[in-house]
């Protein structure tokens, strides 16, 4: 039995943390240039690629790991697997957006919803579990606000990639905190209930000729066997730092990815920025300087 008078653990950032973090958010940041070459297969199938072929990176981890007796009592346990296949399938659908997004121009959209998500998250946390927000956190969602109302008035309908992938990405991390099962095998166990469908589909495919894996052009096979991988290894490199950083370092790392996106985006893709955006990022940006400000702010007055 533990010692109850023991210390906690020293909430600390160290070096592995930080490593493994940034190993994800620079992968997760150059994931547009690899979804953009498969721009010319349809997103359903590269969605399916990315399930099955992360199925045997996740396993082989949890082999290594002795972890699988986890995942064996998650599939036992019928609440588990019901909690599991709704975060499975809110990030099938984030990531379907997420792939339409960058093949079909709108990046920039991504780099928003991304932007927002932690904003969102807050709020979420502000509503659903009554946590007490700072003054500072409430100015940042109403920034945030004002940023998505000026995108929707110039466009004359609201920015639906960007809050499709902030509201998907939100709900999955807000359920994935509830769901009773480490990170990397609660990975699989969304791998493995999404897998029959995804199987079902390239099987489809394949019969009727129209996919794109090992139908001709190696090109397309390999990068869709290479789903598995971009799919799989930040997923659990990001679950590996997460808990070898604290919340405030973890909180302004994140921001990584979607300048990378952003930046691909207009520098690499060349699309528009416009008058609109040009007012909006910068809303976006000064909301998360605030918020992370704040963020800072609080976890030095909790090591205090």
């Amino acid at each position: 039995m533990a010692d109850p008078t023991a210390p906690l653990p020293r909430n600390e950032d160290s070096l592995a943390g930080f490593g493994f973090a940034l190993g994800a958010y620079l992968l997760w940041g150059f994931l547009p240039l690899y979804m953009k070459a498969l721009a010319h297969v349809p997103p359903v199938e590269v969605i399916a690629h990315r399930i099955i072929w992360s199925v045997p990176i996740a396993g082989a981890l949890l082999i290594a790991t002795g972890r699988t007796a986890d995942l064996r009592h998650a599939i036992a346990t019928p609440r588990m697997l019901g909690m599991a296949a709704v975060t499975a399938t809110l990030v099938s659908i984030n990531w379907g957006i997420y792939v339409w997004s960058i093949g079909s121009g709108h990046a920039l959209d991504a780099a928003l919803g991304y932007y927002i998500n932690p904003l969102f998250s807050i709020l979420l946390g502000a509503l659903l579990l009554r946590e007490r927000l700072a003054p500072a956190q409430w100015v940042a969602i109403a920034l945030a606000a004002v940023a998505v109302t000026i995108l929707t008035v110039e466009a004359g309908r609201l920015p639906v990639v960007a809050l499709g992938l902030t509201l998907t990405w939100g709900a999955y991390a807000f359920l994935k905190k509830w769901l009773p099962i480490g990170p990397n095998q609660g990975f699989m166990l969304e791998a493995l209930l999404l897998s029959p469908a995804a199987l079902y589909y390239m099987i489809h495919l394949g019969r009727a000729g129209t996919g794109h894996f090992l139908e001709g052009v190696a090109f397309d096979s390999w990068m869709l066997l290479g789903c598995g991988i971009v799919t799989a290894v930040p997923l659990m490199l990001y679950a590996n730092g997460a808990k070898r950083l604290k919340l405030s370092t973890i909180a302004i790392m994140q921001y990584i990815a979607p300048t990378m996106i952003f930046l691909t985006a207009v520098f690499v893709f060349g699309e528009q920025f416009g008058t609109a955006r040009a007012v909006a990022f910068p809303l976006i940006w000064a909301a998360l300087v605030l918020y992370t400000w704040s963020m800072v702010r609080q976890a030095r007055a909790a090591g205090r």
